[in-house]
């Protein structure tokens, strides 16, 4: 019983894929050998046939073609001990047929192996001989069936005056048959077993691949990884081991900017055909090497990781960090603030005490142009900022800026030329990459004697200029353009966020509005940060 219900749970599994693979191979092998023995057997038959009917026939033409026989036969009477049946024995003898018959013009036998019937009617009809035709038959006859050949006898005188019948025994035709059968089956035999070699090798090295799953496991597989990757909220990328895309599931198409109708035609193409060339690329295709990568694609910050796999290809994951670093520098903005306010409050504090001290001192006079000399700084302060760039957001991160640089002792201030509109398109880009350039110019600036940042914001046309010069410095010699790439800083690594990002954003930010960045130097040794958006004003 137990033996039943262990065979039962057997049939009752998925079959795996290897058995299933190994038993349709063997059972095409088997079938290709028995049709290639049927092949060769149905016309090797008819084939050792038409050789019985040749050779009939030649011994009876050869028989035919002794003028003594035709005279033995038209002298004598049929009888057993005549000379027509002593010729006939002698050549069925010699070849080793199963009979030689000759007859008249009647029909009469004059000779044949069984002596009693010499003298009697042939039984079957020796009429195309006697009209002077061959013939060639597998016929049934008294002696059984045979191979037969028939031809005319014709005397010296060109009459014909008989015939001679020849047969071939059949038994020994298909003798000769079945002597072929046992080499052809084992070569059948060799092939099938060559065949089932093959067979198990080749279903061994799938049973590797496939992992010893069933068809309807790896069918599942299939469908839960296509789910699983389509699903996820993460970037997947699979290449091959020559970099040529297998897969990118749709978080990975959004994340790169590539068209979700267009994923299923990047099968097969190079990753640099598909991307283009830059540090995504590179990261993605493991010319650079690590782990929690970060890289720029639009105005995406990506945090990349690439495995390689058993078969030398690989799969690598993206992850968005754009809000992240966004409030990463949101975080530092206020932090600055916060230092700021700090300060500002403990110098409001002081100013309050100096106010009271006037008043105690009975210096009223004293105490109201004290108020309105320190009301007019911070008033001219603002006014001038919002006089000269009426755009609110960049006018606000420029005051906010201002407190920052002031609590860091760094003089933030306009250039006399700056002078900008209200009329940005989309003032969302301008202020990152001001806010950017300006957090890195104070950063540059503020281990510098007297540090200063100047900000000038202008409009030509349409286009927004922008240049942010600092008294850091400078940018080092022979980095004119290496600073632009993801990951390149002189700062020290923040415990909050990765270094090396905002000049690399600033560049596609401006290249993605078709404008363009340029670093350079000022007279007194600093750097320089120039940005050109075109079509950003209307």
């Amino acid at each position: 019983m137990r033996f039943l219900l262990t065979c039962a749970r057997r049939l009752g599994r998925p079959r795996r894929a290897v058995s299933q693979i190994l038993l349709t191979q063997l059972a095409i092998a088997a079938g290709v050998a028995v049709l290639a023995t049927g092949l060769f057997l149905a016309p090797l038959g008819a084939q050792l046939d038409d050789q019985a009917m040749r050779r009939a026939l030649a011994i009876a033409q050869s028989a035919a073609a002794d003028p003594a026989l035709a005279a033995d036969l038209l002298r004598s009477a049929p009888t057993p001990d005549g000379p027509v049946q002593v010729a006939a024995e002698r050549i069925r003898r010699a070849t080793g047929a199963e009979y030689v018959v000759v007859v008249d013009l009647n029909g009469i036998r004059h000779s044949h192996p069984s002596p009693d019937r010499i003298g009697r009617p042939v039984s079957t009809d020796p009429g195309d001989a006697l009209a002077g035709r061959d013939v060639m038959e597998i016929d049934e006859g008294t002696l059984g069936r045979s191979a037969r050949g028939k031809v005319p006898l014709v005397a010296a005188d060109g009459e014909i005056v008989g015939a001679v019948s020849v047969g071939i025994a059949y038994d020994s035709v298909r003798a000769r048959l079945l002597g072929a059968i046992p080499g052809l089956l084992a070569y059948a035999g060799g092939a099938l077993a060559a065949g089932a070699l093959a067979a198990y090798l080749l279903s061994r090295r799938i049973q590797r691949q496939t992992r010893d799953l069933a068809f309807s496991d790896i069918s599942a597989l299939l469908a839960e990884r296509e789910a699983m990757l389509h699903s996820i909220r993460e970037g997947v990328i699979a290449l091959d081991r020559a970099g040529r895309v297998r897969l990118v599931n749709d978080e990975a198409a959004r994340l790169l900017g590539l068209s979700p109708h267009s994923v299923d035609a990047l099968a097969g193409r190079a990753l640099d055909d598909v991307l283009g060339a830059g540090r995504t690329t590179d990261v993605l295709a493991g010319r650079v090497t690590g782990r929690d990568l970060l890289t720029v694609q639009g105005a995406r910050v990506l945090v990349a990781n690439r495995m390689v796999t058993e078969d030398g290809g690989a799969v690598a994951t993206l992850r968005d960090r754009t809000e992240l670093e966004h409030l990463a520098r949101e975080l530092d903005s206020t932090q600055g603030l916060i230092e700021a306010l700090r300060a500002q409050d403990h110098e409001h504090a002081n100013r309050l005490h100096t106010l009271l001290g006037l008043l105690e001192l009975g210096l009223h006079d004293e105490a109201a142009e004290f108020v309105t000399e320190v009301a007019g700084v911070h008033r001219s302060t603002a006014e001038q900022v919002t006089e000269r760039v009426r755009d609110p957001l960049l006018a606000a991160l420029l005051v906010g800026k201002g407190a920052v640089a002031a609590e860091r002792g760094v003089s933030l201030r306009l250039a006399d030329r700056t002078l900008l509109p209200d009329r940005l398109v989309d003032p969302g880009d301008l202020v990152t990459i001001t806010g950017n350039l300006v957090d890195n110019a104070l950063d540059a600036a503020a281990g510098s004697a007297a540090p200063w940042v100047e900000v000038e914001l202008r409009a030509e046309g349409r286009s927004a200029v922008l240049h942010v010069r600092d008294s850091g410095p400078g940018i080092p010699a022979g980095h004119g353009e290496e600073i632009f790439t993801e990951g390149w800083s002189t700062k020290q690594p923040s415990a909050l966020r990765e270094r090396g990002l905002g000049l690399a954003l600033v560049r596609r930010l401006a290249e993605r509005q078709g404008g363009a960045v340029r670093a350079g130097g000022t007279a007194d040794g600093g750097a320089e940060f120039s940005v050109v958006l075109p079509e950003a004003l209307r």
